[in-house]
């Protein structure tokens, strides 16, 4: 067993942002286990200040450009709610299509090109491609459909323009809707392909367990009922595994739930709720939600052997997988529903007016919360935005404690191999979770 071992991953690699790595143990005793966030805080919050109702969604878009409709359709649904606005069936149902081509975007791009590389023993994706050349070729093409899907419902791929408080300033047309059906129809064999070859490496995922809160929504609306929405990325309260099918939380709550505090070692707030860390993501989703999951994701979930007695915290991408499965069934059910309503535009009227408004979705690395407050004039005076990352990072920091004395016999570089596919597991976007900090110098 090796007594003395020094780990200063300085910007873990394959992840959105700058994160930390820090052990050092001598003669067989830990003396520091640290995940860390030195990524400068960025002011979003208070960049949307005095900005007009309907300039919001499009400056904090640029939270993240591989999260931005998330942060798009969270901050038009706080503003929706400050100001009483409702929408109708059909920009739900678009929005919801829109949302999803994100999920499957963000999905087959981490597992494909981010996780799978260390499952396959490589540094990266570019060495992968002469060695699974047709399983890598699959991936871009599930990632360009999912960008296909950006493009025709946000406006383009990222950082979407068709978003607008109260409804949408363009929908999709008939022939549009049925492109976009026969696309993802194409697509549904190769993510098969894809599960199955990461299955056949998924004997390289760390056996480590570790029980934790698991956060996410769960869908209230009885709209969804009996159809694959149901399993939300949109609608729903803020529930957890550790509510036992009580004590969910409005949405409207969810400061309360976040809970976020500041700690020595991260420019990033941390957050718990009924723990001392929870876990936001797809594992999360999956394990309040398994039962919604629609026939195509269930296979995957078999294949893989996936319960939600699962604890492991480096199967959340296998759930990134299940998700994926799941998102294009729903995208065909819901352009279905499209094309048989048919599409129109709406003309959307809004009276500005003061309130306060809460709203949460999940972004494809967990749940997302933000609030705003505007004054009579409808100009924002306060904002408060809650990234997934940032609700997972005392949760990193909790699997460290337990993993680092698990597996330190096993030596330096597979120990610090063990901690990267951690942290990569949780798809983290490091620099998105780094927000305005309030600091009071005490004299």
């Amino acid at each position: 067993m090796t007594k003395d071992i020094n780990i200063n991953v300085h910007h873990i690699t394959r992840v959105e942002g700058h994160g930390n790595i820090v052990v050092n143990i001598k003669d067989g005793t830990i003396e520091k286990c640290e995940w860390q966030v030195p990524e400068a805080p960025r002011f979003f919050e208070a960049m949307v200040r005095g900005r007009r109702y309907d300039d919001i969604q499009t400056i904090v878009s640029r939270i993240c450009g591989i999260c931005s409709i998330s942060h798009s359709l969270v901050a038009t649904k706080a503003v929706e709610d400050a100001l009483g606005l409702e929408v109708t069936e059909q920009t739900d149902l678009v929005r919801h299509l829109m949302h999803y081509s994100e999920q499957l975007q963000s999905h087959t791009l981490h597992v494909g090109y981010l996780a799978a590389p260390d499952l396959f023993g490589e540094k990266s994706v570019v060495p992968l491609v002469p060695k699974a050349t047709e399983i890598v070729l699959k991936i871009v093409k599930a990632h360009r459909v999912a960008n296909q899907m950006s493009a025709v419902l946000a406006g383009r791929i990222t950082h979407p323009i068709t978003l607008t408080p109260g409804g949408m300033t363009k929908v999709p047309t008939e022939q549009e809707l049925r492109d976009l059906k026969a696309t993802l129809e194409d697509c549904v064999p190769d993510l098969v392909d894809i599960c199955k070859a990461v299955l056949s490496v998924a004997g390289n995922l760390p056996a480590f367990d570790r029980d934790t809160e698991y956060v996410s929504l769960k869908q209230t609306n009885p709209l969804y009922k009996r159809t694959l929405t149901e399993y939300s990325f949109y609608h729903g309260d803020i529930t957890s595994t550790d509510c036992n099918g009580d004590g969910d939380m409005p949405v409207n709550k969810w400061e309360s739930v976040a809970n976020e505090y500041v700690v020595p070692q991260s420019t990033a707030k941390w957050c718990k709720w009924h723990r001392d860390s929870y876990f936001a993501g797809a594992i999360a989703r999956y394990k309040n939600q398994r039962e919604f999951l629609s026939p195509l994701a269930k296979e995957v979930e078999k294949m893989f052997g996936m319960t939600v007695d699962n604890v492991n915290p480096y199967m959340n991408n296998v759930c990134q997988l299940i998700e994926a499965a799941h998102v294009v069934e729903a995208s065909l059910e819901i352009i279905d529903k499209l094309l048989t309503k048919g599409t129109k535009f709406e003309k959307v009227n809004v009276t500005p007016k003061a309130g306060r408004g809460y709203a949460a979705i999940e972004a494809p690395r967990g749940i997302l919360f933000h609030a705003y407050e505007f004054d009579k004039n409808g100009e924002c005076t306060w904002g408060n935005c809650c990234i997934p990352t940032n609700q997972n990072h005392a949760n990193i920091q909790k699997d460290f404690e337990k993993l680092v004395p698990q597996f330190m016999g096993e030596g330096e570089d597979a120990l610090r191999q063990k901690m990267e596919m951690l942290v990569r597991a949780y798809d983290p976007c490091i620099s998105c979770s780094t927000h305005m900090l309030n600091v009071e110098f005490v004299k």
